[in-house]
């Protein structure tokens, strides 16, 4: 079957996302916080095996935001896992650009996910010290 990309559907968030943060031991950010009601993005399988996932934030600027990139905890076959991952930001990215944005942002930690996107042409920025949200 092959490795296949598709947009994320209604269905995606509570049946695959929320579990796989929970399996890395993070709390799912609220739907209403991602793009599009947790639709906003894209999810990579593995044939009918879900991979990787990661949204994407459009602006009514120049930026668009690839971030919440996310994976199953236990699909470990390699390479397959890192050839997904490479996809889904390599597509993300694309799209962002296809739809006429001049910088893509992404907040990222995870020293394997910032050499993923260093690959496909983005440069470190400032190192930041903390996140802040305020919730109403």
């Amino acid at each position: 079957m092959g490795i296949l990309v598709r947009q994320l559907n209604a269905n995606d968030y509570d049946d695959i996302l929320v579990g796989w943060w929970k399996d890395w031991g993070w709390a799912a950010p609220s739907r209403d916080f991602l793009p599009e009601d947790g639709q906003g993005g894209l999810i990579v399988f593995d044939g009918d095996e879900p991979v990787c996932a990661g949204f994407m934030y459009t602006t009514n600027s120049s930026l668009a935001c690839v971030d919440w990139i996310i994976s199953s905890r236990t699909y470990r076959k390699k390479p397959t896992r890192k050839e997904c991952l490479d996809l889904l930001i390599y597509t993300l990215t694309n799209i962002c650009k296809s739809k006429g944005y001049k910088y893509v942002y992404a907040l990222i930690k995870d020293r394997n996910l910032i050499n993923t996107y260093e690959n496909f042409g983005y440069v470190k920025g400032d190192s930041y010290t903390g996140e802040m949200i305020k919730i109403f």
